[in-house]
């Protein structure tokens, strides 16, 4: 029987790619899901699924339909969730919040050029947001030893990519919070990583121009000759939080070894 069996884990951008994977994952094994998401009455279908899979999992679901940079719309889902899990601290974070401007810093035409607003809120939601989620459940007493945090990066906070530049520096700054997050919540068992996927094919990266050529790429370059997929990281979030505390601080990569070649 999994020893993750009736933990909580939260989930911060649970109806689609990586987010839709991990919560279906952790699931399976056998976790309890609270999940933060966007969606409009379009694709609410799609979140229905998720939370009916979670439930034919035996496991129970919490769904918000919230924007999660918002700071009072966290605070009323860490409220109520304090409530739903009856005192018990988050076993598992995971942070995939993918909403950004993809536009080029410099442009002969102003209205193309990034603008310090696009900037700001870029870096707000993909970077910064996991600080603040990660302070509140901390003053909650919602983090505590074993609890496993994880935040999803990208090749692209090393690399530069034609319209990236405002997400590429969220990354490089996630990566920076997630080092500084390890080292302050060490103390209190808590262990924090960031994942590196390699190029998988979501509705993120399709929103970036030029995605084609970049899973061309990725393709041509990893050595298993396929794309990462979000089960892929999926997985390996399992297997870490039922793994050991010893492991924070890191960026670690899910990606067939892509990055390194």
């Amino acid at each position: 029987m999994s020893t993750l069996r009736g933990e909580w884990a939260l989930v911060l951008g649970a109806s689609s790619g990586f987010g839709e994977a991990t919560a279906l994952g952790l699931a399976r094994e056998g976790m309890n899901i609270a999940g933060v998401h966007l969606d409009r009455k379009g694709t609410m279908p799609n979140v229905e699924r998720i939370q009916a899979e979670i439930r034919q999992a035996e496991c129970q679901e919490a769904f918000f339909n919230v924007n999660a940079a918002d700071d009072a719309k966290r605070a009323e889902v860490i409220g109520a969730l304090r409530d739903r899990m009856g005192g018990k601290p988050v076993r598992a974070l995971l942070h995939s919040l993918a909403f950004g401007t993809l536009k080029n810093f410099v442009s002969e035409d102003p209205a193309q050029a990034l603008t310090k607003q696009q900037l700001e809120m870029t870096l707000d939601v993909m970077a910064n947001s996991l600080v603040y989620w990660v302070q509140d459940l901390f003053r909650k007493k919602m983090l505590g030893k074993g609890s496993k945090v994880y935040a999803m990066t990208s090749a692209g906070g090393a690399r530069v990519w034609p319209s990236y530049g405002a997400v590429s520096a969220a990354k490089a700054a996630l990566e920076s919070h997630v080092r500084q997050l390890a080292v302050e919540l060490a103390p209190y068992g808590v262990s924090v990583n960031a994942i590196r996927a390699g190029v998988t094919d979501t509705p993120s990266l399709r929103k970036i121009p030029g995605h084609e050529e970049m899973i061309k790429m990725a393709t041509e370059r990893n050595p298993f000759r396929r794309l990462t997929t979000p089960q892929d990281v999926a997985k390996a979030i399992a297997a870490m939080v039922g793994g050991p505390d010893w492991l924070t601080g890191n960026v670690i990569g899910v990606d067939g070894g892509e990055f390194i070649i």
